[in-house]
């Protein structure tokens, strides 16, 4: 388990799902400077930022090449870590493909898998949220053959601007790869993410379980010591998380 002191003053920042480059790379380009105006803000007082996934609405490394753009929110996240502050990035359904350019470039831990971390006394789970707990089938088919090292190398071998075009098309156009679900609360009983915590709390006690991926903004309180929070997205409510070293809170930029 991974440990990081606040120290008073300071505070632990979540995004998620930024989908950059969707549905154009015009309109993307409006949300992408209020993120990277929100990235100006929070780094005054941040002890780590965490990005849960889908930064991108298409994301594949060749071996010396990576999608065009994103400049000016790449250029802010080195900054930012140049600067001392520990970013972290979960990798999504629509960036499974990282595969050491944030390392090597920005100084950025990728974990492909959630995490448990301390923030103070605070244990806390964290991941995007796709593909957990019941459900979600055909998610799941999918990320296999996305994942799958044959379909991998095989993708990697199509020159890039006929990889990325054709990546970028299939993530805006295909819901199933896209993983764009209807942002709509369905229940406590109906949301998995909801059902994969639960099953969680009965092998080990979290203080909160973060994660993306929905889309849509949700606090729900678990036990009387646990929550669910789901981050939201920076698509259309532009909500982040926000850890005091006391407290979690959702907060809109």
């Amino acid at each position: 388990m991974k440990s990081i002191d606040i120290p008073k003053g300071k505070k632990v920042y979540f995004a998620s799902d930024n989908h950059l480059g969707a549905p154009t790379m015009e309109k993307s380009l409006v949300r992408e400077k209020k993120f990277v105006a929100w990235l100006d803000v929070v780094k005054k007082d941040a002890a780590a930022i965490f990005l849960l996934g889908d930064l991108f609405d298409f994301w594949f490394e060749y071996k010396t090449v990576v999608p065009k753009g994103f400049t000016r929110t790449l250029g802010k996240l080195a900054e930012i870590t140049d600067s001392g502050i520990p970013v972290f990035y979960f990798v999504g359904n629509h960036d499974l493909w990282m595969n050491g350019y944030f390392e090597e470039e920005l100084n950025i831990p990728v974990y492909h898998k959630p995490q448990q971390f301390t923030f103070n006394d605070r244990k806390v789970f964290i991941g995007h949220g796709d593909g957990l707990g019941p459900g979600d089938l055909g998610f799941k088919r999918m990320k296999k053959v996305f994942t799958n090292p044959v379909a991998k190398w095989f993708f990697k071998w199509l020159h890039p601007d006929l990889g990325v075009r054709l990546g970028q098309h299939l993530s805006v156009k295909n819901k199933l790869i896209s993983g764009d679900e209807d942002v709509k609360f369905l229940g406590e009983d109906k949301e998995w993410l909801v059902q994969y915590c639960h099953r969680k709390l009965e092998q080990n006690h979290y203080d909160y379980f973060v994660f993306g991926h929905r889309h849509l903004p949700l606090e729900i309180d678990l036990t009387e010591k646990s929550k669910y929070i789901n981050l939201g997205d920076w698509l259309s409510f532009f909500t982040y998380g926000v850890f005091d070293g006391e407290k979690f809170t959702l907060e809109k930029q």
